[in-house]
């Protein structure tokens, strides 16, 4: 049974979805379970001019990148209820999502680690804390930022 308050919870999450959704800005998704972690991403980029979306764990990543379509997603490795390597071979296989570049945020360096993100489908390869120029690069490579020279400094 849903209460007033979840009701209204999800009206305005329906109504933000739908700004971002209709935005002519990039959108990230990102997604990270640590709060700290996804708010200083979602500032960082939102300084830099992309529409945010975040989700807590990987099903909701999933629900979300069905509903908005973002133009990158950024996504953990270790979340909860559906770690990151099983959300990213989900994400691949919707059609609707099979060329939506996604960034793998890792704090494993291990070659295995880096192998099994590859093999679920994931573009790139980040490790934690990763450092915010190749970020940048990778951002300007997988979307068309409009920054003429190719970069997108955060």
């Amino acid at each position: 049974m849903a209460t007033a308050s979840s009701s209204s919870r999800s009206q305005e999450r329906g109504q933000a979805d739908t700004a971002l959704a209709n935005s002519s800005r990039p959108l990230v998704l990102v997604v990270e379970d640590h709060e700290d972690t996804r708010s200083l991403l979602k500032y960082l980029l939102g300084k830099r001019g992309f529409d945010v979306a975040e989700a807590e764990n990987g099903e909701e990543a999933i629900e979300l990148a069905q509903r908005l379509h973002p133009g990158l997603i950024l996504m953990d490795g270790s979340l909860p209820r559906l770690d990151g390597i099983s959300a990213t071979r989900r994400v691949r296989e919707l059609a609707t999502l099979r060329d939506v570049p996604i960034v793998f945020l890792s704090g494993h360096a291990e070659p295995s680690a880096q192998a099994a993100a590859f093999d679920a489908g994931c573009d790139e390869y980040l490790v934690k804390p990763f450092d915010l120029d190749r970020l940048g690069r990778v951002l300007a490579q997988h979307l068309s930022a409009g920054k003429p020279d190719g970069a997108i400094n955060l």
